[in-house]
């Protein structure tokens, strides 16, 4: 008996090569955040940690005489400071601050602003006609990944393997002093050798930073859960959907029920942009 086919993949639709066409026609100007939040250079990194907890966001753009002149971020944050045993009430922002800003224009196209993030590793700065209006995050490229060859790159080439894992009962202090000096964004929580979830730069910002929270407490419930995986083998434009529409930033991948390495936005960018 003939097999069916599926006339639909087959032979797409016109409204489906219209939005696959609008895809790689995109620029950074539809995707990026507009709703800038900006930092003193001499405020303390107390502050801004408050600041990017209550907002949950990853960086500030710091202003110096009025001028937008760097950006600070969560990474900063966790290991510049805390990872070395500083108090972020006592450190100014310009001592930890990135500069100068790399910046682009609303007209740059989605891959070019692929190509130039990884190249610069860091977030994107958009401005026009020397007015700053919108930031540019791994988060917000992975959205807007078209469907092309590219993005059909499977997520093992490009994910980390080596993947560090902590029980439940571990101190949150021990965690940020890990991943502060590994310069990693998070750890997975184990319970009885059980992978049940995952602890990030931003849990740490949002639910203890941002409230002033001692860092001596076991990770316990501490952490984000349930634990969002995807199969070894699936392609970066399915993990970049994954991703957006469960809102994580970060995407452990299994094989025969084991994690067996961890996929950032950040990565699937740098995979896009090659």
């Amino acid at each position: 008996m003939e097999e069916k086919k599926d006339l639909g993949k087959e032979y797409p639709s016109i409204v489906d090569l219209a939005y696959t066409q609008y895809k790689k026609l995109r620029k950074v100007d539809d995707i990026m955040s507009r709703n800038v939040i900006t930092i003193g250079s001499e405020a303390t990194m107390e502050g801004a940690a408050k600041i990017m907890g209550e907002k949950h966001i990853g960086s500030l753009i710091v202003i110096k005489y009025s001028t937008p002149i760097a950006i600070v971020t969560e990474r900063d944050l966790l290991s510049r400071i805390l990872a070395e045993g500083k108090s972020p009430a006592e450190v100014a922002v310009e001592e930890v601050m990135s500069y100068p800003l790399v910046t682009i224009c609303p007209t740059t196209s989605i891959k070019e602003a692929a190509q130039i993030m990884i190249k610069n590793k860091g977030r994107l700065v958009v401005f026009e006609c020397g007015k700053l209006v919108g930031v540019v995050t791994a988060s917000d490229l992975i959205r807007s990944l078209p469907d092309v060859p590219e993005a059909l790159i499977k997520v093992d080439d490009f994910m980390t393997k080596k993947v560090v894992s902590y029980d439940k009962s571990t101190l949150i202090s021990d965690l940020v002093k890990t991943m502060g000096k590994k310069r990693i964004g998070s750890v997975i929580i184990n319970e009885e050798d059980r992978p049940i979830g995952i602890f990030t730069e931003r849990d740490l910002l949002t639910a203890f930073l941002s409230k002033g929270r001692a860092l001596d407490v076991p990770v316990d419930n501490h952490y984000s859960k349930p634990l969002i995986t995807a199969p070894s083998g699936t392609s970066i434009h399915k993990a970049a959907t994954i991703m957006a529409t469960k809102h994580v930033r970060r995407l452990p991948i299994t094989k025969d029920e084991k994690i067996v390495g961890i996929i950032t936005a950040r990565d699937l960018v740098e995979a896009y942009a090659k």
